[in-house]
């Protein structure tokens, strides 16, 4: 592996980058175990690949913000280091494909020169914090969340509270009470309120999530000051570390964590740290994301529309008016989110006289502009038009949401970005009326782990497979009645139908076809599912469910050429529980040494949760000499009690749970800071005495 030097100001994100290489160095030595490597590269948003020996990059873009010069960054190393395309997410972020793990480093270091971060885009973190791409311009919000996201996006970023959690955390801002950003199905999703008094403050959903078994979010409350929203949510990922579930990753979110305590008992743990916090009110800096700089105000030359029809399609359905008098968005369709790096360096040329510097990347994996004067808009039509993105019906039923699936993703059981093709192809040449219809949303994913939000949509697909005649065939799961319904209120689709991938398309029309022939006036999909009822649909769908009827292109899946066959590897959402003693003991030795680093540096909270870090991995390397292992850090801390402490063979001036959940009795003062971390260090002293120990006696 090559070496670099970076060329960056920030002398914390040089140390991650450096550190970053240093890892993988050891890893290609063997001295760093390859569990605990992919648990590190995860969260520095190096992802595994379907295809051997290349990795995925995501790039964390909060609420999916990004100028004209870090995109063309953006696309400069997705030609450079990965396979010449940007792919955009619906958490807006924005993945490169087919890189080489050695390069990642430097890859890294030319993002930061843009400011543009792959810290934490992966693994058991805060992921990117999402929010209503048209916040800021919607007329409908009650003020811009855009700071507000952004400030919880920085004081968790590099956080020791939420480095190495059981999974992931997924938190989402919508703009206004038409929960845009999906707030129902986050971990936290924060709605804006403004009091009687004129104060700001947030609808805090909580403990929603959708994967594999989807949870709709509890309002835990109406109305969360806005000072309180940084030392809510910090204590919520407190006790997320704590008690949440480390060795069944299927049971490791937050959903999991309240079906197991009661959301009461959550709630209650939650508030009972508030007293450890960093902070007790956290005032936002509302300036920090301010407007960006308007286009220049200029005459605009005449252009030709060529078709006039199509224009006033793109204007209905992509061109939205802001609350900023006089000014309009724009929404740009960009099917299955993929843009080549060609296509995005025109991209920029084509909008940037007539558009802010400024660009949303939105959650059904478009983009939206911002500040475009009245009389610009043929121009940037036509401007648009020459490179093929104005193609009408944003956020319809014709824009359809995929992850990427079988083409890039271990998970993937079927193809599902050419299926969402021939699905939108199916609606703009059957259907074109509903490229007006905004309130049926289609969403697929290649498995059912919902990447690409196939719960939450009113018309879902996930990849899975069926058997027929000793073969396997592609099959897609039908998913039908979910959706946004408003102010943290959603629905999760209902499974109806399994068949053949295929049919997806013969799905699409009977369901489109009955809709069109039988729904009230007036009446919605929602209300025209509930009315009809599951039954009905899977009556209705049930003929394209039989297998006895096969024809040989049926073995083959979208976008490929031959025969299915399953093939799923691991998946690497999360990061990975590491269960060797030795590598425990270095673990808390690293902690130990961030925890004096930060003591030195009056960094007092920061230390003592570093303390409690390792307080906790040096207990579990003791316990798994007795091969006993706990799948929670609480757990971790009463086992060592029981096998340890109270046998005697372990002398403590208190029980082991007194002694390390000291963290939450006490304020992060300097006294107590330096008080915990003397105790941590006699006890990681003991801690290697007895180890030694009992290597001898071995």
């Amino acid at each position: 592996m090559q070496s670099f030097r970076t060329e960056l100001e920030n002398s914390i994100v040089e140390q991650d980058i450096i550190d970053l290489e240093n890892k993988i160095k050891a890893f290609r030595d063997g001295t760093i175990h390859d569990e605990k490597f992919r648990s590190l590269r995860l969260a520095r948003g190096v992802y595994g690949q379907r295809q051997p020996g290349v990795q995925m990059i995501r790039i964390k873009l909060p609420f999916g913000k990004v100028t004209f010069k870090q995109l063309l960054r953006i696309a400069d190393i997705a030609d450079e280091y990965g396979s010449g395309n940007l792919h955009l997410t619906t958490r807006q972020d924005i993945q490169l494909h087919y890189v080489s793990l050695d390069r990642t480093p430097e890859l890294w270091a030319k993002l930061e020169q843009d400011d543009i971060t792959l810290r934490e885009a992966c693994g058991n973190t805060v992921r990117n914090v999402t929010a209503s791409p048209n916040s800021g311009i919607d007329a409908d919000e009650p003020f811009d969340v855009s700071p507000y996201a952004q400030a919880v996006f920085k004081y968790f970023l590099r956080n020791p509270i939420c480095q190495e959690m059981g999974r992931k955390i997924k938190i989402s801002f919508s703009s206004s009470e038409k929960d845009t950003a999906f707030s129902y199905i986050h971990d936290l999703g924060f709605i804006p309120k403004i009091n009687e008094t004129g104060e700001r403050g947030f609808k805090v959903l909580f403990a929603g999530g959708l994967g594999a078994q989807p949870f709709l979010a509890n309002a835990i409350h109406e109305f969360l000051p806005e000072d309180q929203l940084i030392p809510f949510t910090e204590s919520v990922l407190r006790v997320f570390d704590r008690y949440g579930e480390r060795t069944n990753r299927n049971k490791a979110r937050l959903k999991y964590l309240v079906q197991k305590l009661g959301l009461d008992e959550v709630l209650r743990l939650v508030s009972e740290e508030r007293i450890a916090n960093k902070v007790k009110t956290f005032k936002i800096d509302t300036d920090t994301i301010p407007q960006p700089e308007l286009p220049v105000e200029q005459e605009y030359a005449e252009v030709e529309i060529l078709n006039e029809t199509h224009y006033k399609h793109w204007l209905a359905t992509n061109v939205i008016e802001q609350k900023q008098a006089g000014f309009y968005g724009v929404y740009v369709k960009v099917q299955v989110g993929d843009i080549k790096t060609d296509k995005a360096r025109a991209f920029v040329d084509a909008i940037k006289p007539y558009v802010a510097d400024e660009i949303r990347i939105t959650q059904n994996q478009g983009l939206l502009l911002k500040f475009l004067r009245k009389d610009a808009l043929p121009s940037l039509y036509s401007a648009l038009n020459k490179i093929g993105y104005t193609t009408a019906g944003f956020d319809s039923l014709a824009d359809i949401t995929t992850c990427p699936g079988t083409d890039t993703c271990n998970l993937g059981i079927s193809n599902s970005m050419t299926l969402a093709e021939v699905l939108e192809d199916v609606i703009y040449n059957d259907f074109p009326e509903f490229i007006y219809e905004k309130n049926i949303k289609i969403k697929i994913s290649g498995c059912m782990n919902s990447c690409g939000q196939h719960g939450l949509a009113e018309i879902g697909f996930h990849g899975s497979s069926v058997k027929a005649d000793g073969k396997v065939v592609p099959a897609v799961q039908v998913m039908l009645g979910g959706g946004t319904v408003g102010n943290g209120v959603g629905r999760v689709a209902e499974r109806v139908i399994k068949v053949p991938s295929k049919r997806a398309t013969s799905v699409l029309h009977f369901i489109l076809n009955d809709f069109k022939a039988n729904n009230l006036a007036d009446e919605n999909f929602h209300q025209f599912y509930d009315r009809k009822g599951k039954d009905h649909f899977y009556q209705l769908l049930k003929p394209l469910a039989d297998l006895t009827n096969l024809q040989d292109e049926e073995f083959v899946d979208w976008g490929h050429v031959e025969q299915f066959a399953t093939a799923i590897g691991v998946g690497e959402c999360a990061g990975v529980v590491i269960d060797l003693v030795a590598t425990l003991l270095l673990e808390s030795d690293e902690k130990y040494n961030w925890a004096k680093q930060n003591l030195e540096k009056g960094a007092y909270a920061d230390a003592i949760y570093h303390t409690y870090s390792t307080f906790v991995s040096a207990a579990k390397a003791l316990l798994l000499d007795k091969s006993v292992n706990s799948s929670t850090q609480v757990g971790v801390i009463r086992e060592f009690d029981n096998h340890y402490v109270e046998s005697g063979e372990y002398n403590l001036p208190t029980n082991f749970s007194d002694l390390v959940l000291q963290i939450n009795k006490n304020e992060p003062t300097a006294e107590f800071a330096n008080s915990y971390f003397s105790q941590a260090e006699a006890f990681l002293s003991q801690i290697k005495v007895k180890r030694n120990e009992r290597i001898i006696g071995l």
